[in-house]
């Protein structure tokens, strides 16, 4: 199925459709997802990105070492790390921005503020993520346009600010999140693409022959 007519799913629209109730019903329904299920997830979505000929072709990828309920990351970012990539994870600053440092394994983490966990290697400044190839982020909710709904303390769109026009930045969610609307703000900052576990790579904001141009889109059945 072309990105540009890949089905979103609706369970999230409704009253009181602001960003603080849209989080709160995505919260909630990830915190009804079974581990078994989070876990398969996850290891979709790793393979749908290592796949990616740009990922495979990066040099540097800035990640981000998931907690809670959020899709998991653990072993894209071990795979990524194995294979040759320079892995950078992002390490919260006291005023909510974010610098950057190496990923090293597993035994490279340590906790952080917010229930994170953080590289202990030396940090290389907040415009590191401006030199990375691709751009993995967090997100509760991505709409077609690629409007991002975050956890409201506006780290990644300091960080998305940074990033060049051409890096692939890309958000890494449930099937059910892809929504046909997102609350967005001026400050708000669009990603380029989402990775779903039963759908793959879709892209945002640009045509669905143009995707296909850029990329060929993944699809896999849970």
């Amino acid at each position: 199925m072309p990105a540009s007519h890949t089905p979103r799913d609706q369970r999230y629209v409704g009253p009181g459709t602001g960003k603080a109730g849209l989080r709160g019903r995505v919260a909630a329904a990830r915190a009804a997802v079974p581990d078994a299920e989070r876990a398969a997830a996850g290891r979709l979505i790793r393979d749908h990105v290592l796949e990616m000929p740009q990922v495979a072709a990066a040099g540097t990828v800035a990640a981000y070492y998931s907690i809670g309920t959020e899709p998991d990351t653990h072993g894209l970012i071990f795979a990524l790390w194995k294979r040759g990539s320079y892995v950078v994870l992002p390490v919260l600053l006291p005023d909510g921005d974010l610098d950057w440092a190496s990923y090293e394994g597993p035994d490279s983490l340590a906790p952080g503020p917010r229930g994170l966990l953080q590289p202990v290697e030396p940090v290389r400044g907040t415009d590191t993520v401006a030199r990375a190839d691709i751009v993995l982020v967090p997100a509760l909710a991505v709409d077609a346009a690629g409007n991002r709904l975050g956890r409201g303390g506006g780290s990644y769109d300091r960080a998305l600010a940074r990033v060049g026009g051409q890096v692939p930045t890309i958000a890494l969610l449930y099937d059910g999140e892809l929504l046909d609307h997102v609350p967005a703000e001026p400050h708000d900052h669009t990603v380029r693409a989402v990775v779903r576990p039963s759908h793959g790579l879709t892209w945002c904001g640009i045509s669905g022959s143009a995707a296909r141009l850029s990329l060929a889109v993944t699809h896999r059945e849970c």
